[in-house]
């Protein structure tokens, strides 16, 4: 299996393992909380049905009413300044659920501006987190220049020690600025402003609903804004050098997977047509030496020549049945040719791809002297012609 599959597998077995364990410790948490918290809502409605003698359709109008006056508290969600905060929340994917169209053209709306706002903000806090980083990685490296350091490059590690302390300053001073303008406690502010910059958004604790925020405090309104993108931006930076850290793994592992191919397609026999190649010799039959080009061919003369299997480029055989043929050089080819007085050279080509190509493999070459090759040569070519004379003048052989 490749490094790839076993890191994906992997990941889906820890993430699964973490949600149930998760599922498990909230069960633990919460339960038991829960069953207390309706247990007493459960006493009060009964209480106070009972005491000011009120049906159950009308305790459950009543209820209704509270819940939809909650967005109204902070004064009309729906003008400009609420409509920032609103379209803030959705291309950012936070999302509290304090106020939602109503009007099916604004759900229609709604649902197109977030198709493409969405993709949009992602990139630009993608973006700007990027950015972000190389602005830290410049700045520590002045300071390790400075510091006279022998290494002055900012590692992934230091980077990511620098974005986190950012964030967590950053959500600490928002937490201040919340529980002062909301009355908040300090721990529930910073819940709110970890749920928010991580793009949770619960909505159990939502900023600006007191009455007349909107209207009535431009300047918390604008700390708000500036908190969520600014804060946004920190986490994207954050993000993107967790996942920049497993995307450098993946990416070793492709890159040592595809030098391995390599190396394996280099040292790897392969069947071009009818002739078997190495990879190793460029191409070369023979092993360890590349086939080098006799020098008459450079410069044409008189001189007889021989027409090996590897000029033809028929099929290498480590069998008997095809010998180098004897013949004219090209020259006096040509113009006998046209004469009439001689008769093209037979050649042999492969019908049908052999089975079993082992005997087929590379072949070491051995270097003879001029005067033994001489009478190989003329040995070889008296065979190959009585060879030829036996099967038949115009028959064309194949195996």
């Amino acid at each position: 299996m490749k490094q790839q599959n076993k890191r994906t597998l992997m990941l889906i077995v820890c993430t699964f393992t973490y949600l149930l364990i998760g599922a498990a410790i909230f069960d633990a948490l919460e339960a038991e909380t829960e069953e207390h918290q309706k247990g007493m809502l459960e006493d009060l409605d009964y209480f106070y049905r009972a005491k000011y003698n009120i049906s159950t359709v009308d305790w459950k109008i009543m209820e209704t009413v509270m819940i939809k006056a909650i967005p109204h508290k902070a004064g009309t969600q729906w003008r400009f300044t609420g409509a920032v905060y609103f379209a803030t929340t959705v291309i950012t994917t936070i999302g509290y659920g304090h106020s939602t169209p109503l009007t099916w053209s604004g759900k229609c709306f709604c649902m197109a501006y977030a198709t493409t706002g969405i993709p949009l903000g992602l990139v630009m806090f993608q973006c700007i987190g990027e950015r972000l980083n190389t602005f830290v990685a410049f700045v520590l490296k002045a300071i390790k220049k400075c510091l006279r350091f022998r290494n002055t490059e900012a590692s992934q590690t230091d980077l990511i020690v620098v974005i986190g302390t950012m964030s967590s300053v950053v959500i600490f001073a928002g937490a201040a600025g919340f529980s002062y303008f909301e009355g908040w406690g300090y721990f529930d502010a910073i819940y709110y402003c970890f749920i928010t910059l991580s793009t949770i958004g619960f909505g159990d604790f939502v900023a600006m609903q007191k009455e007349g925020v909107l209207a009535n405090r431009p300047e918390y309104v604008a700390f708000s804004l500036i908190f969520i993108l600014f804060g946004l931006n920190t986490f994207a930076a954050l993000m993107n050098l967790l996942v920049l850290r497993f995307i450098t793994a993946n990416t070793a592992d492709e890159r040592a997977q595809a030098l391995e191919a390599e190396a394996a397609r280099a040292s790897a026999v392969h069947v071009e047509g009818d002739i078997i190649q190495h990879s190793k010799a460029n191409g070369s039959i023979c092993s360890g030496h590349e086939r080098e080009l006799p020098e008459r061919r450079e410069a044409p003369t008189k001189e007889i020549y021989y027409r090996t299997v590897e000029d033809d480029g028929a099929s290498v055989c480590s069998c008997t049945c095809y010998r180098p043929q004897r013949s004219a050089h090209p020259l006096d080819y040509a113009s006998k040719r046209s004469s009439g007085r001689m008769k093209a050279p037979k050649h042999y080509t492969v019908r049908r791809s052999p089975t079993k190509i082992s005997h087929l493999l590379p072949m070491e070459t051995f270097i003879q002297d001029s005067d033994d090759e001489g009478r190989d040569r003329e040995s070889e070519s008296r065979e190959t012609n009585t060879f030829l004379r036996s099967s038949g003048k115009r028959k064309r052989h194949s195996f």
